[in-house]
This record gives C-alpha cells, sequence and structure tokens, in this order.
C-alpha cells in the first residue's frame, strides 16, 4: 500500500512540474522521499510527509513543509503539498531547459486532472514567467489558467496583485509554456 502510494505521489510530482514537456526517462526512475516525519494512514488510504520534505526522482525535485497523498473509495488521487514555499523543478525534454515553480500550497486531483499553486503562485520556464496569486494546470488538455489576488481572494506573487506574465520571442528560447488563460 505505501509503496503504491509513494508511486502515486512521484506521478503527481511530475505532473506538478510540467507533465507535457517533463523528461520521460524521470517516471523510470526511481523515488527518493526525505523527511523529519513520515505517517501512513491504512484506514484512510494517506501518507503524509512532514518536515523538511525532498522529493526526487530523475531530474525532478520537489521542497515542501509537508506532502500528504490519499486515495478516495473511487480510487481517486489528491496531493497536497504545502511550504513557505513549495519549490519544484524537472529538466524538460529535447535540451529544452527546466521548468521551475514555487506556491505556498501545490495540490493535484487525479479525478479533475488538475494542478493547482496557491499563493504566491510562479511558474518559470526559459525566461517566460507565469505569475499570480493562482495557477491552475490541466493535465489532459495542457491550458494553464492564472488568477490574480482580486479574482481568487490570495497573495499574488506578482506585485501588483494582478496576473503577470512574460512571453518571451519564440527566436531566444527553447521552451515555453503552452498555452496560457488570463482570468
Amino acid at each position: 500500500m505505501i509503496q503504491k502510494i509513494c508511486k502515486t505521489l512521484a506521478l503527481v510530482a511530475v505532473f506538478a512540474a510540467s507533465p507535457a514537456f517533463a523528461l520521460q526517462s524521470d517516471s523510470k526512475q526511481p523515488i527518493q522521499i526525505e523527511a523529519d516525519q513520515g505517517s501512513l494512514d491504512q484506514n484512510n488510504q494517506s501518507t503524509t510527509f512532514s518536515g523538511n520534505v525532498i522529493i526526487k526522482q530523475g531530474t525532478l525535485n520537489i521542497r515542501a513543509g509537508s506532502v500528504t497523498v490519499s486515495r478516495n473509495d473511487k480510487s481517486e488521487q489528491l496531493m497536497k503539498a504545502t511550504g513557505s514555499p513549495v519549490k519544484f523543478s524537472q529538466e524538460l525534454d529535447g535540451g529544452k531547459g527546466v521548468v521551475n515553480g514555487q506556491a505556498n500550497t501545490v495540490t493535484y486531483s487525479s479525478a479533475a486532472s488538475l494542478v493547482t499553486l496557491t499563493g504566491n503562485a510562479k511558474v518559470q520556464r526559459g525566461g517566460d514567467v507565469a505569475e499570480g496569486a493562482v495557477i491552475t494546470y490541466n493535465t489532459k488538455t495542457e491550458v494553464y489558467t492564472i488568477n490574480g489576488s482580486a479574482k481568487s481572494g490570495v497573495k499574488s506573487a506578482a506585485k501588483s496583485g494582478r496576473v503577470s506574465v512574460v512571453i518571451q520571442p519564440s527566436s531566444t528560447q527553447k521552451g515555453r509554456l503552452k498555452k496560457v488563460q488570463t482570468a
């Protein structure tokens, strides 16, 4: 059971980093999890790691204060990482650079296929940067949605509290955010 949950955590982490472009070989690498404490609740099908949590799988690196992975009766998985902030990075396929991101909270829902970065959310790939209060990434449609503080009521990484996106000309970088919607 714990091995299944740990594998789920790693899969979720790969999605959080940038599923459309992450190194494919990372998913075949062993998962390494370090934390000050870990616990498994068999009855509630959840695993929690807390205290300077470091997760590595290939080129994927996640750092968080706490990570909880759970599964409901329908085998739908939910991952929640919290920190000050949660940070992640991963190399992209085809030598397209590295994606870096951070937020106060990162959640992933397998049922909704959504990765949500909440509170001071920021994703950077090459020279492209997206900042806002909440960044949502749909792993099926590969669409990012970014909300500012006014709409979400959460603190934005952008100083103005609004959505901030910088997109470099395609001639100046190899890897770019695929589709962006601002709300």
